[in-house]
């Protein structure tokens, strides 16, 4: 059976079927220790082509959570794709043939026929979930990859579909949303979830262990979905600095996807052991395709150059952004004595919500590097800046720094550079 040529044909027919504290707790941690020393086998074009593959369509056996234990797959078939892209799902143009992109501009498929979703996943279209079927075309497993969340794409061909931009934080995906359709859940989870709302998503709120979801803390708190771009040289990719990229990846990828592996940091109260672990083999490569990943540049004419040059000297005098944000990363994460050990700051130094780091394993927040500001839907970790304007005037409030109107402006034209 051509299953792609078969897809195809559901796609434009409408066939129905086819359907990332001190170094005393550091070295005591089993976890960090395990991926402190990780780094790319060779940083070879090889190896970010397997991270890329690793980055895109591996699920780490993660359908054990959610097929198994969710059961997504019950679901997910009788979902329109409307309906998948208004909670943010996106669809990769590069994996459409050429009639079903033509059809698509036509106006010829059928978004409203949960058959098409099926199709797509038969395609393997669908940014970041890979469905299985079985013989007679019926959808019987769903997982995720790390795409779903840390991907977008360019809306080259309509809206939520285009060619990919990995490293984009999907800052319209509605995660809870999308875990609330489980038949597993009772009413308050799915509830819960619900209200997370588009571009965030809880990691500590519950784990998984391979059999079961656990509760970790609550209630829940929510933080906004990180871009993973520009992280070169950044050193750590969460906003409490747990530890390096590597381990968010194995924390994100055996805890929160669900993979099939093990992870184990007492910091967190998390103990999660599987064997095989399909997860840490490929952390390296992983890595490797990540860090390849550069920050996207401003769009010509997306700020005021000349606003943009005044805003940049602000940033380094008066406005004193650059206290903080130093360096070729905007971050002083890793200005300590020790590289491996994370330079932080408390909730009240940068005048922020404390409850989120208090649940993680330092307690302190990271200076986020400043990049690819332009496209953000929200700011802070917590989303609570809607706009770059929200930000300086935060900043400008509790440092005092007397900014005047047109300062806030050029401020903003700068960090749009970014």
């Amino acid at each position: 059976m051509n299953v792609k040529r078969l897809a195809a044909a559901a796609l434009v027919g409408g066939a129905p079927a086819l359907v990332a504290l001190g170094s005393a707790v550091i070295g005591s941690n089993a976890a960090l220790q395990a991926t402190q020393s990780i780094e790319p086998s060779t940083n070879s074009k090889t190896e970010r082509l397997d991270g890329k593959s690793i980055f895109r369509y591996d699920t780490f056996g993660d359908e054990q959570l959610w097929t198994n234990v969710l059961r997504m797959q019950e679901v997910v078939g009788k979902v329109s794709p409307a309906t998948a892209l208004a909670v943010g799902l996106k669809v990769d143009v590069d994996a459409l043939p050429q009639g079903v992109v033509k059809a698509i501009r036509r106006n010829a498929v059928d978004l409203d026929d949960p058959a098409v979703t099926q199709a797509l996943l038969q395609l393997n279209a669908v940014v970041g979930i890979k469905g299985t079927f079985d013989e007679s075309g019926q959808l019987a497993t769903i997982g995720v990859t790390c795409a779903l969340c840390h991907s977008s794409v360019d809306d080259s061909l309509a809206q939520g579909i285009g060619h990919r931009l990995d490293g984009w934080a999907s800052g319209d995906l509605n995660v809870g949303a999308i875990v609330a359709l489980s038949p597993a859940l009772d009413d308050e989870t799915r509830a819960e979830f619900s209200a997370w709302g588009p571009g965030m998503y809880d990691p500590r709120h519950h784990t998984f262990d391979g059999t079961n979801i656990n509760p970790l803390n609550s209630p829940s708190v929510p933080v906004r979905i990180p871009s993973i771009y520009g992280l070169k040289g950044a050193g750590f990719e969460t906003y409490t600095a747990d530890g390096p990229i590597s381990y968010w990846n194995a924390y994100v990828g055996v805890s929160q996807m669900g993979g099939h592996g093990t992870f184990i940091d007492p910091r967190v109260g998390v103990s999660i052991t599987q064997t095989p672990d399909l997860v840490t083999p490929r952390l390296p490569a992983l890595l490797a395709y990540q860090l390849s990943l550069n920050t996207p540049k401003a769009p010509n004419g997306s700020f005021d150059k000349k606003a943009a040059d005044r805003g940049e000297a602000l940033f380094r005098g008066q406005a004193r952004c650059s206290t903080c944000h130093l360096g070729p990363n905007f971050t002083d994460v890793l200005a300590g004595p020790d590289p491996a050990v994370p330079f932080l700051h408390y909730a009240a130094e940068v005048g922020t919500d404390p409850v989120y780091a208090e649940r993680s394993a330092t307690g302190k927040y990271r200076t986020t590097p400043l990049r690819g500001l332009w496209q953000h839907p929200a700011y802070f970790h917590d989303g609570s800046a809607a706009d770059l304007r929200a930000v300086v005037d935060h900043y400008d409030q509790l440092f005092s720094l007397g900014l005047s109107e047109t300062q806030k402006v050029d401020l903003v034209e700068y960090l749009k550079t970014l």
